[in-house]
Parts: C-alpha cells; structure tokens; sequence
C-alpha cells in the first residue's frame, strides 16, 4: 500500500494551540484558534506487514537512502528506541503507542521519497508519526478517523523528546485548510472550503532560529501572567488571535486573497508587537522581515506572515494568481538565493453529477418488469398525478442544483428511456392533455436534456455498474441514488438537499441513514461507528452487506440506540472519485463476493482510507423492488 502524508503549515494562530491547553489551569484564558492547511510536499512511503519488526527505510529530500534500520516490535525494545531522539524515534514512538492499545504486529516502511523540507516549521516530525499511524490504521483495520490517527501520531510523537503540540497532526487532513480548537485537552476540528483555488508561496529563509527557546520564553507567560509583556502574549494568543482568525476564516471560505493578504500583514503586525518583546533574540527576525518587505515582491502578492514559532526560518505569502505564484518563486530563488514551495489551496468540489443504476432485470418483479423497467413502475403523488419512480428521484436531484444525471441502464433498455425522457409525445395525444400536463410535457423533455445514458454491458454487480460511470463523472465527488427506491422528506429540505449540505460542511463521503428495526435489516446495507452529532451524524466504522441479526448483534450495535435497532442504508450517498481506483483494482483482480463486483467492500476500503460519514435523514424511503414493498409504497407514499 503506497500512503502520501504532507507537511503541515499553520496560516493563522501559532502558538494558540498549546496557549489554548492552559485553560486547564486558567479558565480565564481564550481557547486557541489556529488555521492550518497540509503542504503540497509531504514524505512518501510504501508499507506492508511485518510478522514480528518495525522495519524502516528512509529518504532525505536530497534524496539520500537511510537503512534500513529493524527494530523488534517489543514495547520495551520500541520505547527505548523513541527515547534516543532522532528520526527513526517518532516512527518507534508511534509503533509503541498502537502495540500498546490496539492489536498489531510489524510494519514495513519504505520512505521512498520526501520532498518536504525538514526542521522548516512544517511538521515533518508530525508527517512521519502520521504516515505510520495511518500504516498501522489501514493495513491492520483498526477503524481509526482522521482524528483517531491523528490522537495515535500525537501519542507517539510525544513518547519521544518532542514535545510538539497537537496542530502539528493538523498535516493528517491532508491539503485541505482547516480550523482547529484547542479548549484545555478538548480538540474540535473543522474543514473549509474555499469557493476559489487560492495560491501561496512558502519559502525556507536559510537562516537560524531557537524554536525551544521561543517555546520556552512564550510559555513563560502562562498561565497566569504576571507583567506587562506577559499580559500582551496572552492578549495576543487569546482575543486578538480569535478575532483575526475568524475574519480569515470568511475570507478563505469566499476565496479573498486580498483580505486574507491584509490579515496577514496585520496579523504579523500584531506577533512582532506583543510576541517579539519576549523573546526578541529570536522573534525580531531580521530575515523575515528583509524577506516580506522585499519590494520586487510587492506587485505579486497580497501579503505574507511568518510560519510555524516564527523567527527567521520560513515565510508564507499569498500571491495574486498562478502566474504570480512562478514570479514569486523565481525571485525568491533568483535574487535572494532562497528555496521557495508552491502551496495552493483548491476550491472545495461541489456536488454536480447524480447516477442511478436501472441496469437490474427486475428478477424480483418479474413478469410485470419484463414489460415495464421496475424503475419505471408508476407511483401516484400527493397531487394525484402517476409518475415513474425514476422521475421522483431525478426532480429531487435537479431541485438540490445536480447539474447532471447519468442513469446506468442495459442497451437493449435505451429506447424505453429515451422514449420518455427524449421523445415528444404524439400532438393527438398532446391535445387530449389538460394544459396543466402540456406543460408538463414540456417539463419532461427539459428534464430530458439533463438526463444521460451510460452503458453496462455485462450485468456484474452494483459496483460494476457505478465503475462504468468513471469516465463521465471524472475527478468529482457525484451523488449516488438507489434505482428502486424514491424518498419523501419530513422537512423544508430534501433528502438529497440535507445530505449535499452536510457533505459542504464536512468534505467527507457521506452516505444517508435511517434506522431500523431488527427484523428488517437482512435486507439492507448496514453500518456501525460513532456519533460525531449524537443521532445526527455519524463516523461510520464498518459497512455490512445485508447482515444476519447475529452478526448485527454481536458487531452492529451503536452507543446509546434502543436494543435491536440498527442504522440502515437509506439509498442515497455522496461518494468521492476515490472510489473508481479500489473498484478498478477489485476488477482488474476479480475480487468478487457472491459472484459479482460489489459496491460495499469499495465503500470500506474508501472510509479506511478518507473517512465516511453517515447522515440521519429527516425523512422517508420507500422501496419499489419488492412487491409488496412495492404495494405498501403505493398505499403509504400519498399520505
């Protein structure tokens, strides 16, 4: 399994992370607030098993090869390894914290490639513990979310002499901006998402700073403070840093460069005034401020900070556009002699691509779906008008913004299709139409041009049916509905409507949910995890295929739900394109469980690797492809 972690800058609010773990102490003080994005740099790494050793190879960004360096996975043997201090000490510290809580043997792990600069104020200490945690995580399924990796990194990180704080496993979010909390020992956690592609430069300033005299100094000021300049860190780390943070949280959301440009000359303003009188041998940072105010630079960029501690190791600065980015780098390198970094951060993906899969014979319908696709079985609506099930479902997503709608169906079902969605219907029967339905009419074939057809010639199972959506869907996140089955929200919002909106929220794949009672759940999809929203939103923990009520009991169970009820599938999820590569492996390989290419194993595979999450609808599913499912949609859906 080859694992990418990137480095980890901090845009706004350093130092307000271990500021905000003395509320311990003083509840006086402000929580601290830091904005954090992963690096476009990061360490690479091939890992695999091992039966009984940590075994470890590494490479410096020069690429020169270390080790392999083999440590027996013993706590004492691994203990003793983290305590020495170097490299090899935060993959050891790490390797100890997840013997000793979880159930693991060895790892190898092979660092083929780092391109992050190392002791730069980017987190390559925080990057390895990640990249092992994660190794551990997803090669001995230990179900761990991003935050449960980020806990073991920072447990492990800590068993060495570091003594990092805990924005530097910010990095485990991978290249998306992030706010984080810090309330005495109680972490919260964030994404944003920027409506624009936002571009920076990093530069290494190729000078010296004392991080652990800084360190040393600014902690000196809490947590009670006891003169003037003490009094000023903490107005500095607490109420100013609260106020600029959140004002760039609303500039990054909007994506303006600009005013994320002038809060970062303010807030560097605001370091050198109240930060820098603490610890001015380090913090006056000549190089630093040579470096922001060169004024070459000034027609490029909107503004720059100081990165990480602060001092003279690394600057950060917005720049105007892509193209500004190059011309920053090039000055930088040209005529200062420094080595700069490209950082851009994307635009969060918005959800614009729907597929439903009505390739399905219809066995369970049969002989009614040998004349009729099930999907186009008629259901009669509050308003008493008879609609095809298909057209409920693809309305719900035209109202929710989906731009598109592929619908996966066999050739031989095109002409039944195009027929309704494509073809205008005779003007004899036009005219015997009320002209509530010619308008109607009109609707169908505006709904039409929306509407797409994709191909699954050989009929190999639910997950073989969405891979053959690959190519139209492309690098996007799509929506993914359940053909047999049409939904009906108890709220203002749709079912669709409220699952778009927690995926804008989280960034995460999520999948709706409804519960159910135990006698039903052999015929559904079912998941486990843990509440992130207690009975709202959910870190799924484990998928199960149509599970028996054995299993269900004895590992389907979730905190704090009544006795024999489970969360079910409730046939709408929002997928990231991630998933196409595991569905391309298991065909490629012909990994198949009963037979065919299932969906589910790819779904877990998907939450292993970036999380998923789970959304209680506020409505209801009604399912069509059974028949007396069917019968009881037809009595219940008008009501």
């Amino acid at each position: 399994m080859k694992l990418f972690v990137p480095g980890r800058i901090c845009l706004f609010g350093e130092h307000s992370d271990w500021a905000g773990g003395y509320r311990r102490i003083n509840a006086q003080i402000e929580q601290g607030y830091t904005l954090i994005t992963g690096t476009n740099q990061g360490i690479y790494a091939e890992v695999t098993t091992h039966p009984d050793s940590l075994v470890i190879t590494s490479s410096t960004p020069e690429g020169e090869r270390l080790g392999p360096v083999e440590i027996p996975m013993k706590a004492d043997r691994l203990l003793q390894e983290a305590q020495k201090g170097d490299f090899w000490s935060y993959v050891a510290g790490v390797a100890y914290q997840a013997l000793t809580h979880h159930h693991v043997r060895g790892l190898v792990i092979d660092n083929y490639k780092t391109d992050l600069p190392i002791k730069k104020g980017l987190s390559s200490s925080a990057a390895i513990c990640v990249l092992t945690a994660r190794a551990f995580n997803r090669l001995y399924d230990l179900k761990l979310t991003v935050r449960g990796e980020m806990e073991l990194a920072y447990q492990g990180e800590i068993t060495t002499p570091s003594r990092c704080g805990r924005m530097d496993q910010g990095c485990a979010f991978g290249n998306r901006p992030v706010l984080m909390t810090f309330d005495g020992d109680r972490l919260e956690t964030s994404e944003l998402r920027p409506k624009a592609d936002l571009y920076f430069v990093i530069v290494d300033l190729n000078a010296q700073k004392d991080t652990m005299r800084i360190l040393s100094r600014l902690n000196r000021c809490y947590p009670v403070a006891e003169n003037e300049i003490e009094q000023g860190v903490q107005n500095l780390l607490g109420p100013i840093n609260k106020r600029i943070v959140h004002e760039a949280i609303e500039a990054i959301k909007a994506a303006d460069a600009a005013r994320v440009g002038a809060l970062m000359i303010e807030a560097q303003e605001q370091f050198d005034r109240y930060a820098a009188p603490a610890c001015p041998e380090e913090l006056t940072s000549p190089v630093l401020h040579k470096v922001l105010n060169y004024a070459p630079l000034k027609p490029h960029i909107w503004g720059g900070k100081g990165v990480g501690s602060q001092g003279d190791g690394t600057a950060q600065f917005i720049v105007r556009s892509q193209a500004d980015q190059e011309a920053v780098i090039d000055i930088l390198e040209r005529d200062l002699g420094l080595t700069a970094y490209r950082l851009t951060l994307r635009a969060g993906s918005q959800v614009r691509k729907a597929v439903i899969p009505a390739a399905g014979f219809g066995t369970r319908l049969f002989p009614a779906s040998k004349a009729v696709k099930k999907e186009l079985f008629p259901v009669v609506d509050r308003d008493g008008i008879a609609k095809p099930a298909i057209l409920y479902i693809i309305e719900e997503a035209l109202a929710a913004g989906i731009e598109d709608i592929y619908i996966i169906i066999q050739p031989s079902d095109l002409r039944e299709f195009q027929d309704f969605f494509n073809t205008q219907i005779s003007i004899e029967n036009y005219n015997k139409l009320s002209r509530k339905f010619q308008e109607y009419s009109k609707r169908l074939l505006e709904i039409g041009q929306r509407v797409h057809f994709v191909f699954q010639e050989l009929q190999e199972g639910f997950g073989h049916a969405v891979y053959c959506t690959r190519e139209v869907i492309g690098d996007e996140p799509f929506l993914l509905y359940l053909g047999d089955h049409i939904y009906r929200s108890d709220t203002e919002r749709s079912c669709t409507q409220q699952l778009i909106d927690s995926f804008n929220q989280t960034g995460v794949s999520t999948l709706g949910l409804r519960r159910t009672a135990e006698a039903q759940i052999a015929n559904f999809g079912t998941v486990t995890g843990a509440w992130i929203e207690p009975e709202k939103l959910l870190n799924v923990t484990e998928f199960a295929e149509k599970p028996t009520v054995d299993y269900a009991r004895a590992y389907l169970r979730i905190p704090d739900m009544p006795e024999g009820e489970y969360m079910t599938v409730f046939g709408q999820y929002i997928i990231k394109p991630q998933i196409f590569n595991y569905l391309e492996e298991h065909i490629r390989n012909n990994v198949r469980e009963r037979g065919e290419f299932q969906l589910t194993s790819a779904l877990d595979r998907l939450r292993q690797e970036d999380g998923f999450y789970g959304l209680v609808i506020d409505g209801r599913r009604y399912d069509i492809g059974i028949p007396e499912y069917y019968l009881e949609t037809l009595r219940t859906f008008r009501e």
